[in-house]
């Protein structure tokens, strides 16, 4: 019978201990819930992505902070709120790609093909569009810099084909510009 009551306390301690690590875990778990969602996507973060496919790949949600993604293809990409600041798109095609709410600070987007691409809410400031093709971009309610502004708007035109918007409108381009 001691045996029986040493075995059956062995294994209630043993059931305390379990719990008491999953507890902890618990507690201590520092991972907001949210974060969960993004744990699947890739982080490009100061990566070296010059002259890489991602055309038509959904990259939502993803990081490309301080990458380098010089002549990168990325038509038809779906990276809605990615996080790209101090990225280089330097003569990159993102045509048609969808950036609503990307936070893109002082990314540079020079000589890029911009064609039909969709800024709606994005962060802008600090980004540059020298040389860029911008027809039919979409920059409904992004924040961008006057100066980049007033340069888009000399050569602005097109219609966005998802939506509908004109290249013009969306950046707030006089009749004069």
């Amino acid at each position: 019978m001691k045996q029986t009551t040493k075995s059956w306390l062995w294994q209630i301690t043993k059931a305390m201990i379990i719990f008491l690590f999953i507890g902890f875990y618990i507690i201590l778990d520092t991972h907001p819930v949210g974060a969960l969602a993004f744990e699947t996507r890739v982080n490009y973060t100061l990566s070296e992505l010059r002259g890489r496919d991602f055309s038509g790949q959904d990259l939502s949600g993803t990081s490309f902070a301080g990458a380098d993604m010089r002549g990168a293809d990325f038509h038809g990409s779906n990276l809605e709120g990615t996080i790209l600041t101090k990225g280089s798109f330097l003569q990159a095609d993102v045509s048609g790609v969808n950036f609503t709410q990307a936070f893109a600070d002082r990314v540079t987007f020079d000589a890029g093909n911009l064609t039909n691409t969709i800024f709606t809410d994005a962060l802008l400031t600090g980004s540059t569009f020298y040389d860029a093709n911008i027809e039919g971009a979409d920059f409904s309610n992004a924040l961008l810099d006057r100066y980049q502004i007033m340069l888009m708007c000399k050569r602005a035109s097109g219609i966005n084909p998802v939506t509908e918007v004109s290249t013009r409108v969306s950046l707030g381009c006089r009749e004069g510009n």
